[in-house]
């Protein structure tokens, strides 16, 4: 039979370790070691960790309330006025409409007028009269 293989661990040779430098540490800084039992009975113990506080932020200087008022009338004055000349426009605009409307009318009167007199200048006595009796007349001969 074979002869099972032993495998022995290599010990591992620590690495050169070179004596930390001590840093002085002032006596109101040391921060103060906690030891936590855990649930199957170990004990560990280290340093309470404080929670990273963010960095405060700078202040925002102030805003005068007055300064706020003035640049909220600004805003508005500007608003009113751009409505005012719109509604300026506006007027002008319709002014415009209503004075084509009234030339308008007049030339179309004034040309129905201007038909009326030299249609009534060129039959001497109307058309219109002379077909009226005529149809008078043959509705009497008719039924006459």
């Amino acid at each position: 039979m074979n002869e099972p293989t032993i495998h022995r661990p290599t010990p591992i040779v620590p690495a050169a370790v070179h004596p930390a430098t001590v840093v002085p540490v002032q006596p109101h800084t040391t921060p103060a070691v906690a030891s936590i039992v855990l649930p199957d009975g170990r004990v560990v113990t280290g340093y309470a960790v404080a929670p990273a506080q963010p960095e405060p932020v700078t202040a925002k200087p102030t805003v005068s309330r007055t300064a706020v008022n003035v640049a909220l009338g600004g805003v508005g004055f500007l608003a009113v006025c751009g409505g005012l000349l719109l509604l300026t426009s506006f007027i002008a605009a319709l002014t415009a409409f209503i004075g084509q409307l009234i030339i308008l009318a007049a030339v179309i009167f004034g040309g129905w007028i201007a038909v009326q007199v030299f249609s009534a200048n060129g039959h001497h006595g109307g058309g219109t009269t002379v077909n009226i009796r005529k149809a008078v007349i043959k509705r009497n001969h008719f039924h006459g």
